[in-house]
This record gives structure tokens, sequence and C-alpha cells, in this order.
């Protein structure tokens, strides 16, 4: 979920730098790779399946983001937007709890967890990035 707040940082800061989700997305799992020690086969049966829960994510996302647009002073539309939201944060760790189990049918566990170690340390790094401070060149 940080990433979401990573990409709405970078994207408010078009001026500085304008964000680029193509470079975004080959950087990260660049990254990932490295970090979680991916061979060439591996990573190829692995991102095709990071790629389809990232995207079932983003939707998940995008419809949160449609939450936050209501009338402060409309107590009822807040309330159904508080109780969408937690319903999509829930479907949010559905998916993921469901693509890990498929990552793993690909990739061996111990590997799983090195991708998502990975994945949230690249997230905080783009995010100090964006955010102007300096990110550590190497995060445990």
């Amino acid at each position: 979920m940080l990433w979401v707040f990573t990409l709405s940082l970078s994207a408010q800061q078009e001026g500085r730098h304008r964000f680029d989700p193509k470079k975004f997305e080959v950087e990260m799992e660049q990254y990932i790779t490295r970090q979680a020690a991916l061979t060439p086969v591996e990573a190829s049966k692995f991102f095709p399946l990071y790629r389809e829960m990232q995207k079932k994510q983003r939707a998940c996302f995008h419809e949160m983001k449609r939450c936050r647009h209501v009338d402060a002073n409309d107590i009822e539309a807040c309330g159904k937007a508080v109780r969408r939201m937690d319903e999509i944060d829930i479907q949010i760790k559905m998916i993921q709890q469901e693509y890990h189990l498929k990552f793993m049918n690909v990739i061996p566990a111990n590997k799983v967890l090195e991708v998502i170690k990975a994945e949230n340390r690249f997230h905080r790094q783009a995010f100090k990035k964006a955010a102007g401070r300096p990110a550590p060149s190497q995060e445990n």
C-alpha cells in the first residue's frame, strides 16, 4: 500500500521530477530480483504473476481513492465510505494472500519472503527520495 502513496507524492512533485511509472516498475523489478536473488528463470515466472497482483491491487486503490471524495458534512455518506474502505482493505489483503500462494508455486517460500521484504524496502526508499530525503544505500 505504501507504493500508492509513493506514486501520489511523486506525481505531486511534477515540477521537479516527472514520475515515470514504467521506469519505477523496471527499477523495482531489478531491485527485487537482486535482493531476493531470483534467477532469470524464476524472475520470468514470478514477475507476470506479480504484475497481475499489482493490477488488481491498483484497481482497489483507485476505488478507495474515490471513497475519500465524500462530503464531510454528510455523516451517512462518510460512514458508508469508511465501511467501504475497510472492505477494500480486506480485499487487498485477500489478493495478497492469493498471490503469495501463487508465488510459492513458482519460486521457493524463502525467496517469496525476500521479495516481500525487498518490495517494502524499495517503496520506503522511493518514498524518502520523493520526499527529498536521501535513502540509505542498503537497508536490511
